[in-house]
């Protein structure tokens, strides 16, 4: 298995260290031929914006391979999807037990608690942005 998750995108723009990179992401039927007919198949676009010293090295509409290494992935889904699971789960099972809230309450104290752990993510992107690094390299 290799270590790095590598996506093929074009560059949208550049600026002063950074080079903002389209990738266009498919499901697993986005490349099914009877796609059109089924309905069923979704492709996203999302933008990627790669730090780099060499961003005047690179041109909107040249095509490129964006990287991450596979750990900094698994820290990603850790941080986004698992903790906010943790947070919500353990708000639940505090307001229904030793609280004794109903379960509407309490149901509502979890997705304030998971909202309350995004906004804590979003105050703290700058030190996450350091540990989740892309590269960037010409094809």
């Amino acid at each position: 298995m290799s270590s790095r998750i590598e996506h093929s995108g074009v560059v949208t723009r550049t600026e002063d260290g950074a080079v903002h990179v389209t990738i266009s992401s498919r499901s697993a039927c986005g490349s099914c031929k009877a796609r059109e007919a089924c309905g069923l198949a979704e492709a996203q676009e999302k933008v990627v914006v790669v730090r780099t010293s060499e961003a005047a090295a690179y041109a909107p509409g040249e095509r490129v391979v964006v990287g991450v290494r596979r750990r900094a992935g698994g820290i990603a889904v850790l941080l986004a999807y698992v903790g906010a699971l943790v947070v919500l789960m353990a708000v639940l099972a505090v307001a229904v037990g030793p609280l004794g809230w109903t379960e509407g309450a309490a149901a509502a104290a979890a997705l304030g608690g998971v909202a309350l752990y995004y906004v804590v993510l979003w105050l703290f992107r700058r030190k996450i942005e350091h540990t989740i690094h892309f590269t960037i390299t010409k094809i």
